[in-house]
Formats: C-alpha cells, structure tokens, sequence
C-alpha cells in the first residue's frame, strides 16, 4: 500500500503542476490509510495529504490510477482544498458525488480531476470526512460508465493536523 500511495503521489505532483514544474515529494508520515507529503514549488510549499480507494465498480472496468488528496497551500491561500483525480477523463460537464454518512457533496469536473462545486461547503466535506469511516465518490467516465469508489477515513483527523504547519 505504502508503495502505492507513493507511486500515486508522484502521479498527484505531476496533474496539480505543470511538467516543467513538478517536484520531488517528501513523505511527512503514514496514517493509516493516508499518507502526508509536501515538496516545494514556484509559489510555495504545497503540503497535501492521500488514499487510494478501498473498493472500485464496477469491477470489470480498468479504472487506472485513482486517489482523493486534500491540499494545503500557503503561498497561494489555499487550505484543505479536497481534489478527486481518476485514472480517466471525466464525462464531458458531469458532476462527481462524494458521500459521507449520508451527507452528499457535488464536485464539478475536469480532465480526470473533480473539486467541491461549492467552495463554501470545503470545510463541511473536511469535517465530514474527520468524523466518517469511509467516503464514497461516485462520477461517469468519459465513456459514460458509472463509477464508484470507496476510500477508508481512517487517519484523516491524523494526516490533516500533521500538515495544519505547512508553511
């Protein structure tokens, strides 16, 4: 799993800069199911922290790569930003769905990227996210399957005050 998560962490650096841009990440620390990472980039340290899904349907899709990570970045006034990535290009103006305990959260779409539609509700998903035990995202591929995933909350809380410094 550790292997994984860093393997995906470097597949994070390279959608969230440019090619030119991207960075070598340091691991802070693991806990649990999310891992913590910074690296330095043009407009300041970034500090975020990962998982990689527990559960993908259908089973019978190659779903490639998938991760949700949740950024801090100081230089630029952006803090616990949570961000989707899939390992496919999103349908075209679809919306993305996370769920946790029955609280739903609508992410808006682009490339193989998703974010909460409503900045407002970001800290509603984070809190959500700090008391839950699993987070369901569900989105529509660019081929226009239905997909779901499961990611384990377990470390959230953990992962998230290892990076409240980040600066």
């Amino acid at each position: 799993m550790r292997g994984l998560i860093a393997t995906i962490s470097s597949l994070a650096l390279v959608a969230m800069t440019a090619p030119a841009l991207a960075q070598s990440a340091t691991k802070i620390g693991q806990h649990n199911a999310w891992g913590t990472y910074s690296y330095q980039a043009s407009g300041g340290k970034v500090c975020y922290v990962l998982t990689v899904p527990t559960d993908k349907q259908p089973p019978t899709l190659d779903h490639g790569d998938m991760f949700f990570f949740v950024s801090q970045r100081p230089g630029q006034q952006v803090s616990y930003e949570p961000q989707f990535i899939a390992g496919y290009n999103f349908q075209e103006n679809s919306k993305a769905t996370v769920t946790i305990d029955g609280k739903s959260f609508s992410m808006f779409t682009r490339g193989k990227s998703a974010w909460v539609e409503n900045a407002a509700e970001e800290p509603v998903l984070i809190a959500a996210m700090k008391t839950g035990s699993d987070m369901k995202v569900q989105a529509k591929s660019g081929r226009g399957n239905t997909t779901t995933y499961v990611f384990s909350l377990k470390g959230i809380s953990a992962a998230l005050s290892s990076i409240a410094k980040c600066k």
